[in-house]
Order: C-alpha cells, then sequence, then structure tokens
C-alpha cells in the first residue's frame, strides 16, 4: 500500500533524478568512451521514470524485487507510471541504467557535508559460493579471489568513506584481490578530501605522504613489527568512532540488499 509518506518519498526521488538527468546526460553522452554513450533507453518509459522505480524499491518495504514491481509497481503505482513495460522487458532497461545509477550515486555524494573527520573501510561482495567459482559466469571478467577477516571469497568489493555524520563522501567497487591499501583505489576515494581519514591497519599505505601533503592525514593502527608512537588525544578519541562506517554497513546489507546474492 503507497502511503502519503511513501508518495512524497516517491516524487521526491523523481524529482531529484529528473534534475540530475537534465544537467548531467549531454555531459556524460558527450564522453565517448564512456558507457552511458553507448546507452540507448528504446521504449515508452524515460530513463527518469526507470531510475526512480529502481531506487523507490529501496524505500518500498518489499525483499523481492519481482514481488515490488509486479504488486506495487504495476498496481499502486499505476498512475505515477501509466507507460508501463511488463516485468521482463524492465529488467532489460535495468542492466541498461546500471551506468546512470553508477553516476547518479557518485553526484549524490558530492552533497556530503565536509566535517574533516572520516573513516574508510571496505567490504567483501561475493558473488558464488567458493564451490561454484569454475562454474561461475555473470561476473567472470570483473570478480577475483580476496581474502577478508572471515576467509577467502570470490568476487568484489566496496570501499566507502564516510563523514562522523554518516554521509559517504566517496566510494569505489573493485574487484575482490584488490587491496585496501592500493594507491589508485586510495586516490580515487580520498579524492579532494581534507582533514583526518580513519581506517584499520589494512590501510597502511606507501602514499601516505602524499596524501598528508595534500591536506589529508590517514590515521590507523600499527602492526606488531611496527614502533609504537604517541598519537594525539583528539585522534585517539576520534578513531573509536570507527564503528559509524560498521553501523553503515550494516544498513546497506541488511536494509537495502547491497550485496550480491550467492548462487
Amino acid at each position: 500500500m503507497l502511503t502519503k509518506d511513501k508518495a512524497d518519498k516517491l516524487i521526491e526521488i523523481y524529482v531529484t533524478v529528473d534534475d540530475f538527468l537534465k544537467e548531467y546526460e549531454p555531459l556524460m553522452k558527450a564522453q565517448p568512451d564512456a558507457i552511458v554513450s553507448k546507452v540507448r533507453f528504446e521504449g515508452m518509459m524515460t530513463p527518469s521514470e526507470i531510475m526512480s522505480i529502481i531506487i523507490f524499491y529501496q524505500y518500498s518495504g518489499y525483499k523481492c524485487f519481482q514481488y515490488y514491481f509486479q504488486e506495487m509497481v504495476q498496481h499502486d503505482l499505476k498512475s505515477y507510471f501509466p507507460r508501463q513495460v511488463g516485468y521482463k522487458r524492465f529488467l532489460q532497461l535495468i542492466t541498461k541504467s546500471v551506468p546512470y545509477l553508477y553516476v547518479f550515486s557518485k553526484w549524490q555524494c558530492m552533497s556530503s557535508q565536509a566535517t574533516g573527520i572520516y573513516f574508510i573501510d571496505s567490504k567483501k561482495l561475493p558473488v558464488c559460493h567458493n564451490r561454484r567459482i569454475h562454474n561461475h559466469s555473470v561476473f567472470k571478467d570483473l570478480a577475483q579471489r580476496g581474502k577478508s577477516s572471515t576467509g577467502w571469497f570470490y568476487g568484489l568489493k566496496i570501499h566507502v568513506v564516510l563523514n562522523n555524520l554518516g554521509q559517504v563522501m566517496n566510494f569505489i567497487i573493485t574487484p575482490g584481490n584488490i587491496a585496501d591499501s592500493n594507491a589508485d583505489t586510495l586516490r580515487h576515494v580520498l579524492l579532494k578530501l581534507k582533514g583526518n581519514c580513519y581506517g584499520d591497519k589494512g590501510y597502511l599505505s606507501k602514499i601516505f605522504e602524499e596524501l598528508y601533503l595534500n591536506g589529508l592525514k590517514l590515521v590507523t593502527k600499527i602492526r606488531k613489527n611496527m614502533k609504537n608512537k604517541l598519537v594525539p588525544i583528539k585522534e585517539k578519541y576520534q578513531s573509536f568512532k570507527r564503528a559509524v562506517i560498521e553501523s553503515a554497513f550494516d544498513i546497506m546489507m541488511s536494509v537495502f540488499d547491497i550485496r550480491v546474492v550467492l548462487t
């Protein structure tokens, strides 16, 4: 059932997405090497409508996209999206929308507040059970074997930077074998950030000096074979607040289902 609060949220999502596409779609399509320049939406539904339906799924309360589309979109949202396509056709449109959704997510990160206090961490995204690695084909050219604190997995990794308010500042998705301390990954997610960024000892990196000269101090724990050094009490206190990123990951995985389903 579509309540007034959900209806208002749907309208807010549509207006935000539509404004984004009006401003950035021409710029994205103007890049000859960009993936979005090769995407062609053919049919009755506009990219704004498709993206709004995909995003609103996270707020609908449904845990199965097929039920959400067939029960809510095709009934309760019929008046909002009168030119709907069938479920199987919409699945094809989702595939075409992925590049737009990725850029839209990056655009949303730009509205997060620069507080000067940030937390960085990564989360594994397994794409299949380890026993099915050789039979897996969906992410064959993207997924790699990696190791986390809970053991080996086959899939992808999402690297996220949050501020102390819990807002996502930046993120990147990489193959599972990319280390947290990878220089290119850190340069990407920490781009233009100033202040202190707190991570675990997996983020000990050779580009610490480079980041520091750019205005960002990467604060991590040390390994057993390293000499201990005194740190300011303020940094010690702020490092205890790293749990905020674990809470954010828990919401992403359990509430919003931001994970690859094991098959």
